[in-house]
């Protein structure tokens, strides 16, 4: 499998990083603007194949012609966030530079599944669709599954559970209009209230995990100046479930074409994900005070598509 990484970054070096390490990836290949950059990171991440048991990937640092035939591109160049700013900041200057990017993406891998990782990342995603003619199925944006990666984390702090055992979602918008269903949420399969009655735990105070989760990565910007450990780890689960074919279920961002009476708008949603990128949208029943924060979502995201 090859895999292109546009953008290097934090992120996109941190993705590198991982990508190395995985067996199934024979190809990885390096693009940035700054092409010294892309070459030392390369150059540097080939003095760690001595000490791998990965199957000793090619690696290459170049210009799109160089990312040729890939089977998954990562597209995390832009520009980045800066003190005082909001993801939302970013959205004209970010859909002039990712139009140019998909171009020559297109151009070199057509039949490429595309993961975009620049922000706002659902918007810059639809702004991607419209400028290219790849299929909803394989132009998708890692959505919400950092956030979702957030939730479960701070909520097992709170039920004392392993992560991996907690079951839920944080969707719609990865930025201030992101929501958890409360009522897909399940720890070690039981309901969440339930699960913390019998086992002698306070209640959850709902409204304090979804601002901590939501704050969570600005926390993380204001100390060292950029997120790059998480994003990177969920691209990564990502490529993993698209090479395995799993079948897993991530939260991602993917055009609606009706799906949850929405038409025409890249959201975070739950996503069977396999070897053809996303496969299927789960369908989900939500609670009116969910689909109300769901549509507060669409709102928002349609509001920053009309800027572009």
């Amino acid at each position: 499998m090859k895999v292109s990484v546009i953008g290097m970054g934090a992120v996109g070096t941190e993705i590198v990083g991982l990508l190395v390490h995985m067996s199934e990836v024979t190809e990885i290949v390096a693009v940035d603007k700054l092409r010294e950059r892309a070459e030392a990171e390369i150059w540097d991440f080939s003095h760690t194949t001595p000490f791998t048991y990965a199957k000793n990937p090619t690696l290459v640092a170049g210009d799109y012609p160089a990312t040729a035939g890939s089977d998954i591109v990562v597209i995390t160049a832009g520009a980045q966030l800066q003190q005082g700013q909001t993801r939302d900041d970013l959205v004209r200057i970010n859909s002039t530079i990712l139009r140019g990017i998909i171009g020559k993406v297109e151009r070199h891998s057509p039949g490429a599944i595309v993961i975009n990782v620049t922000n706002p990342v659902d918007v810059m995603t639809q702004v991607m669709l419209r400028a290219s003619s790849y299929p909803r199925e394989r132009l998708l944006s890692a959505g919400t599954l950092i956030d979702t990666a957030r939730f479960l984390r701070i909520l097992s702090e709170h039920v004392k559970i392993d992560p991996k055992n907690l079951y839920g979602y944080m969707l719609g918008d990865h930025g201030a209009t992101g929501f958890i269903p409360w009522s897909l949420c399940r720890v070690c399969g039981a309901e969440l209230d339930t699960f913390c009655r019998l086992n002698s735990l306070p209640p959850v105070d709902r409204e304090d995990i979804r601002r901590r989760t939501l704050d969570a990565g600005f926390r993380i910007f204001e100390r060292k100046g950029n997120t790059n450990h998480g994003i990177a780890a969920s691209v990564f689960r990502i490529v993993r479930a698209i090479e395995g074919n799993e079948q897993s279920i991530l939260p991602l961002g993917v055009l609606l074409q009706g799906e949850y009476g929405v038409a025409d708008l890249v959201m975070s949603v739950p996503c069977v994900v396999g070897r053809g990128g996303v496969q299927r949208i789960l369908a989900h029943e939500f609670t009116a005070e969910e689909d109300a924060a769901f549509r507060a979502s669409e709102r928002h995201l349609r509001h920053l598509l009309a800027l572009v």
